[in-house]
């Protein structure tokens, strides 16, 4: 099950046409949907998070918390709105290019795919770029 929550003024308006985006993703790179959770809050609330769980005193535009079991895809996905305005305006991307691509990078951290070399940077890119393709495909 996917679920959104909205603690900051973002909220999606058709949330049905991510939930089927990110099932697919799921099922593109061969894993299943367990429970997970999409929280939209503001730069304060990731902050908090990212110093309480990560010792990290840096705004963020996601923090993602793994509770999955094998191909079995479960997590916490936390994004500040606030990140992704602001990196939309500073990449000049749409808004919701951003919104997808950070969405898509949170499940990938899920899935397995890392971001801390530079091959790993370079793989996470163009997995992003391949499933944000993918949210105007139908089911």
């Amino acid at each position: 099950m996917i679920e959104f929550h909205f603690k900051s003024d973002l909220v999606l308006s058709d949330i049905t046409n991510y939930s089927d985006w990110i099932s697919r993703i799921l099922k593109s790179e061969g894993f299943q949907i367990g429970q997970l959770d999409y929280v939209f809050c503001s730069d304060e609330f990731l902050l908090t998070l990212n110093k309480e769980y990560l010792n990290h005193d840096t705004f963020t535009d996601i923090i993602t918390f793994d509770y999955s079991s094998g191909k079995t895809i479960s997590g916490d996905i936390f994004i500040s709105s606030e990140r992704v305005i602001e990196n939309a305006e500073t990449y000049g991307v749409p808004f919701e290019n951003e919104l997808l691509r950070v969405m898509g990078h949170g499940v990938l951290h899920l899935m397995g795919y890392g971001d801390k070399t530079d091959s790993e940077k370079q793989l996470m890119r163009i997995k992003e770029e391949e499933k944000i393709k993918m949210f105007h495909v139908e089911p």
